[in-house]
């Protein structure tokens, strides 16, 4: 079972997602993590057991990355979570919630960095 992770650029990422539909793969899950100073998001995708996963580097507050929604409608979902969770600014949504996906008692939950613009110890 081959994995391999990608870093790529922001503006690689509608170019890349594409390839991966053109060769018949799917979006295994889009995810979000927290690291000391920035955000990590990764897109995923398989085919006959092959993972690859793309990964993108973003501040944690100010970030945007395109939607790719057009290519696979599925990533409405993850990229809704990522904006109400996170508060990544995700451009062109095909299905988008406005920040209602989630009830929240905080704002951007997994990042809290960017609400208050403080690092909470």
């Amino acid at each position: 079972m081959a994995q391999q992770i990608i870093d790529i650029q922001i503006s690689e990422l509608l170019e890349r997602a594409k390839e991966m539909q053109a060769q018949g793969q799917r979006l295994v899950q889009i995810c979000c993590t927290t690291l000391s100073e920035t955000l990590e998001l990764q897109y995923s995708f398989d085919l006959d057991f092959a993972y690859t996963s793309f990964r993108i580097t973003l501040p944690k507050e100010g970030g945007a990355v395109p939607s790719i929604s057009s290519i696979f409608l599925c990533a409405f979902l993850y990229e809704n979570e990522i904006h109400d969770l996170f508060g990544v600014k995700i451009t062109g949504i095909a299905v988008d919630f406005q920040g209602k996906f989630y009830r929240t008692a905080t704002p951007r939950a997994f990042n809290p960095e960017a609400v208050t613009g403080e690092v909470k110890a």
